[in-house]
């Protein structure tokens, strides 16, 4: 592997994941402050978190197959 390719690599993913972290805490303060309550936290984080999850889905993949 290059380093210039494995440096891509590491910054994507560190970058991403900061990222994804910053979505979740604002879907979490906007539950919070729209006073959401436990259901309507939960169908906020279903419903606006979903995306993520292809992009974990394809990590985890890429994982398993050695890609």
């Amino acid at each position: 592997m290059d380093d210039i390719e494995l440096y891509e690599t590491i910054a994507l993913n560190l970058g991403l994941t900061a990222l994804m972290g910053y979505m979740l805490f604002i879907i979490w303060q906007l539950s919070r402050e729209s006073k959401a309550g436990k259901f309507g936290t939960f169908i906020l984080f279903l419903a606006l978190a979903t995306g993520m999850v292809g992009f974990i889905a394809k990590q985890v993949i890429q994982l398993f197959m050695d890609i």
